[in-house]
């Protein structure tokens, strides 16, 4: 059988990260849990739980049929410390006009909205006052809810701090097919569960698949300080159940790796060049090719409908490669540092708000209709101003 492993592709990032062994870390207050979703309320009680268990608000992001704010106040525990809000589409936000948007348009526009809800939430926590945030995703559970505090107290030191994460893999489509057919495929921090020191990572996330890395990138030198600790848990879903998946992660899964692809090497996001946008797409269709032919001859995979549906998946990615040029990637990269610096000038520029509400009332455009919210008596209290120290409990 042909072996798995290949020049082509780096299976693992992880030693970019700081894995900090102090055996008794400090620990900080969390200011918020922040939940983008848009699937059925009931998936957000484990947030409620470990937002009650450590005493800060919950905040759930809503669009999509399935969700909203209303019914998720009324389906979470009364007590919850709850701030639940419909996000309207991104035209109707108070967000900057992004460079990186313009670029990735047609077959490569993104047609979720994660993006806009995570850069809503760092523009409300630029409005209130919070320091310390923790995105969570909505099919994450937190088994021991203190490795939280742990990541908020170790952004003393790191811009940004992630959790691993276990049971199902946080890989995109192909990288879940190497993994399957015998690759040695780990996985890197991401939004699904990530601490954010809002004053001092003043990046955005791009609408772009893998946008969580490409926040957690200086665009002009490389990675900036990050760190992990601690373990949550993923629930398993199909990522072969449609082509589509694949075939709308593929620009996004190209320029992340090309990018790590350097950064792994010790280089900088500036040798990030024509030249090497070239030699990195023909390594990612030598890789995708490289996964199909294992995919096809694998013993490990024992569901043929499984097979049949990786091997669409990994077709759909590598027809989609096809449309990626070297101009498009390097462009990207520009118009990534661009963005950046569009950003922090934009949250430079936000006041501080007395209430939630306020903040709230200044996040859309002007003519736009207020935000639809829900709000807890807990939440709507006076804002506290954070301390130099960021809250620290240790």
């Amino acid at each position: 059988m042909t072996s798995a492993l290949t020049p082509d592709h780096h299976g693992s990032h992880r030693h970019l990260l700081w894995n900090p062994d102090d055996a008794t870390p400090a620990r900080a207050r969390i200011d918020a849990i922040i939940v983008p979703t848009n699937r059925a309320p009931a998936h957000l009680g484990e947030a409620a739980r470990i937002a009650a268990l450590l005493e800060c608000p919950l905040v759930t992001l809503h669009s999509g049929r399935f969700t909203s704010a209303r019914d998720t106040a009324r389906r979470l525990p009364p007590d919850t410390d709850l701030i639940a809000i419909d996000v309207p589409g991104q035209e109707a936000l108070r967000l900057p006009e992004f460079e990186t948007s313009r670029l990735l348009t047609g077959r490569f526009a993104r047609k979720t909205d994660i993006s806009a809800k995570r850069n809503f939430a760092l523009m409300l926590s630029h409005l209130v006052g919070w320091e310390r945030i923790v995105f969570l995703d909505d099919d994450i559970t937190v088994q021991a809810p203190e490795n939280l505090r742990t990541a908020a107290g170790l952004l003393d030191t790191y811009s940004a701090v992630g959790l691993s994460i276990g049971g199902f893999p946080d890989n995109s489509v192909v990288c879940h097919a190497y993994r399957a057919v015998g690759g040695p495929q780990q996985s890197f921090i991401g939004g699904g569960a990530l601490a954010i020191e809002v004053t001092r990572h003043r990046s955005f996330f791009p609408n772009i698949y893998n946008e969580d890395w490409f926040c957690l990138l200086d665009a002009k030198v490389g990675l900036r300080q990050l760190a992990v600790t601690g373990t949550v848990v993923q629930q398993p879903y199909d990522p072969y159940r449609t082509p589509d998946r694949a075939r709308g992660e593929e620009i996004g899964d190209v320029l992340a790796e090309g990018v790590f692809w350097l950064l792994d090497q010790g280089r900088t996001v500036a040798e990030a060049d024509l030249r090497h946008w070239a030699d990195f797409i023909a390594r990612r269709g030598r890789f995708i090719d490289h996964v199909l032919r294992l995919a096809r001859a694998s013993t490990l995979i024992e569901d043929d409908g499984e097979r049949k549906r990786m091997i669409a998946a990994l077709l759909a990615a590598r027809g989609r490669l096809a449309h990626i040029t070297p101009e498009l990637c390097q462009g990207f990269i520009k118009a990534l540092a661009i963005d950046q610096e569009r950003w922090q000038r934009h949250v430079d520029r936000l006041p501080r708000r007395p209430s939630i509400e306020a903040a709230l009332n200044s996040l859309t455009k002007s003519g736009r209709p207020p935000l639809v919210r829900h709000i807890s008596r807990k939440a709507a209290r006076p804002l506290r101003v954070a301390s130099a120290e960021g809250g620290r409990t240790d």
